[in-house]
């Protein structure tokens, strides 16, 4: 059974050029979501889910209707795959039902891959690159030198409580453990 899935973001928008594809198109339901495609709840979506079987075929009017991203959009048709429902995208001429819309779905799934993989390089090659000027990452310390000398002083001369010296120099008690843990590991 062809079974449709229309989404518009607003209730100002209207579904009927969607619901007219999808019917022309010979789906026997239509499930419609009026929702952000950012937003994760889709009641529409999870009811869609909830009626597909297998053998099935769900249609969208165009790729956007269905996914957040495109790793949104490979997540879900994956799960329809494994499931055995075909999917079917009616602009894009996609249909996983058929060897070629399954190889185009493959080839966007590759290229999802390949920028994430791109992405993880250039970070890491930055990261890298940073280290190597002698730059360090993560966040900024929390005590100036000179604090850090006072609060080091403060304890080992063991006049003060940590309680007094957290508030003295103005960080927490973690914070000053963390340090002294620095300064002197054992």
């Amino acid at each position: 059974m062809d079974i449709g899935y229309a989404r518009v973001s607003t209730k100002d928008q209207s579904l009927d050029l969607q619901r007219d594809a999808l019917e022309a198109a010979g789906c026997e339901k239509i499930i419609e979501d009026t929702v952000s495609g950012a937003r994760a709840a889709r009641p529409g979506l999870d009811k869609l889910f909830e009626i597909l079987r297998e053998g099935d075929t769900l249609v969208v009017w165009r790729l956007d209707r269905l996914g957040r991203s495109l790793k949104h959009l490979i997540e879900l048709v994956s799960e329809l795959e494994e499931r055995g429902i075909g999917f079917r995208s009616l602009q894009e001429a996609i249909d996983t039902t058929t060897p070629g819309g399954k190889l185009v779905f493959h080839i966007f799934s590759a290229l999802d891959e390949f920028e994430r993989n791109i992405i993880q390089e250039r970070t890491r090659a930055g990261l890298e690159a940073a280290r190597a000027r002698g730059r360090k990452g993560g966040r900024p310390k929390k005590l100036s030198p000179q604090k850090q000398e006072l609060a080091l002083k403060l304890y080992h001369e063991k006049e003060k409580t940590v309680a007094e010296i957290c508030e003295l120099v103005g960080v927490s008690k973690p914070t000053l453990y963390g340090y002294l843990k620095e300064v002197n590991p054992k």
